[in-house]
This record gives C-alpha cells, structure tokens and sequence, in this order.
C-alpha cells in the first residue's frame, strides 16, 4: 500500500512529506537549491562537493553531467520536482 503524500497548512506550505517518494521529492528540491548556492561560490555545507551532487543529480534525472553544467542540473531537476508533485497526492491539515 502506498502511503506517500505531501502535507500542508492552511497557508499553503508543506509541513510534512510522507513515504518514500515524498522524501525523495523533498531530498531533490533541497539538491536543487544547493547546487544553485555552489553555482555562486557557496557550499552549502562542508562535504558538499559541485562533482558530487552534480552526481547526485543524476540518479535523479538520469542524465550525466559535468561541472560546468550546473545550471541544465538545475533546469531537469525542477523539472523533474514539478512532475513529482504533481504526481503525489496532497493533503491540507488545518
């Protein structure tokens, strides 16, 4: 049975990412942000590399890519972000 959902407040914002997929959805927009920090020069925290999570990326979106491609990373994976939410079921809590 598939549980996976994401939960949001009455204002709109997501409080909650249930199951798997969820959780895979929110570790891609976090990814996503973080590779347009080191595109600035900013790593996002110690062990963050641009070759590693540009290799992350691609488990994502299944595309290889090479550090001057930070930006197509970007592009496919707020792509591949839209899809995903749009393919989870959502839930608001009051």
């Amino acid at each position: 049975m598939n549980n996976d959902k994401i939960v949001y407040n009455e204002r709109g914002e997501a409080v909650s990412f249930v199951g798997h997929d969820a959780v895979k959805l929110f570790q891609a927009a976090a990814l996503c942000s973080g590779l347009g920090l080191l595109a600035k020069g900013i790593k996002p925290a110690r062990g963050w590399t641009i070759k590693g999570a540009l290799a992350t990326a691609s488990i994502f979106t299944g595309k290889e890519y090479k550090r001057t491609q930070i930006a197509q990373a970007r592009m496919d994976l707020q792509i591949w972000i839209q899809t995903m939410k749009a393919a989870l079921p959502q839930e608001t809590v009051l």
